[in-house]
């Protein structure tokens, strides 16, 4: 098994020379690390992304694979197959210059979202590792199924790059990753097979967040922070029943090197004005 303190080194070693001379955005408050999945901008491009990131001021990121990914005009299997082929044959250098955008502008590429399902070849399941070797991610996140997850841990060993399962609260579907024994499962796969806690999902789907962090944060790899209610429904933060200020106040009190992304889904007027609300309530609940 990787330990925490291993990880820490591995993900440090990855970091591009050019990364550590660069002026970063610090997002660390009071220890823990803030930061956003970018799918909190999935309304905008990769550089208007990058442009908010730096408005909000947010120095680390999870980067969705939309930000990445080309948009389709074509429909169902069609549209599948492009994408394909965009995965399998873009040169690996433009993911590289995908990271120095992040880089130049002080933000920590900390992991690529890339969802691996059961439609994805395993030619592209290993161009994917590829591409977060490129990016010089050492964590890939992913909304996966348990199928799928079986498929991909030999590329996980192969690559030695850890992949966090993104949980939500589908619980009539045993393919979904929504139950603890689903995690439980995946990680008994690969060593490399670690969590990525939505501590909204996890309460939506009925269970608590904070003793599954108490017992598993070593082989948790990043936090997703939204507040939902047990009937399903995304809410302002602190409008929820997802206990948000305990998670942060226990990785505070522990030190846990765990980021905390904000990962902003209810509906609201602005997307920048929502992730700067998100922000002001996390650096509150840590005060």
């Amino acid at each position: 098994m990787i330990s925490r303190r291993d990880f820490g080194k591995i993900a440090a070693a990855a970091l591009p020379l050019a990364a550590a001379h660069a002026a970063k955005i610090d997002s660390k408050v009071d220890g823990v690390q803030i930061g956003a999945q970018s799918y909190s901008f999935r309304d905008r491009p990769m550089d208007k992304a990058i442009e908010a990131y730096k408005e909000v001021g947010l120095g680390e990121c999870e980067m969705w694979q939309g930000h990445v990914e080309p948009a389709s005009q074509l429909r169902g299997a069609e549209a599948r197959e492009e994408l394909r082929k965009w995965r399998l044959n873009t040169p690996l250098d433009h993911f590289a210059q995908v990271r120095k955008q992040w880089d130049d502008a002080g933000i920590l590429l900390y992991a690529y979202n890339l969802s691996f399902n059961d439609s994805f070849t395993d030619q592209e399941i290993d161009r994917g590792f590829q591409m977060a070797r490129a990016m010089g991610v050492k964590v890939i996140t992913a909304s996966s199924t348990v199928t799928a997850a079986k498929r991909v841990a030999p590329f996980a060993d192969k690559y030695k790059i850890i992949v966090a399962m993104h949980g939500h609260d589908n619980l009539a579907d045993p393919n979904q990753f929504a139950k603890p024994e689903s995690f439980e499962t995946a990680m008994k796969m690969s060593k490399y097979f670690w969590v990525n806690l939505d501590i909204g999902h996890f309460v939506s789907a009925g269970y608590d967040p904070l003793p599954y962090l108490e017992q598993h944060h070593d082989r948790i790899a990043t936090l997703h922070i939204k507040d939902r209610n047990k009937a399903h429904a995304n809410l302002p933060f602190g409008q929820g029943e997802t206990p948000i200020k305990p998670v942060l106040q226990m990785l505070k009190k522990n030190k846990w090197r765990i980021p905390a992304n904000i990962e902003y889904e209810y509906k609201g007027e602005d997307a920048v004005a929502e992730v700067k609300k998100c922000f002001q309530y996390m650096k509150e609940a840590l005060a």
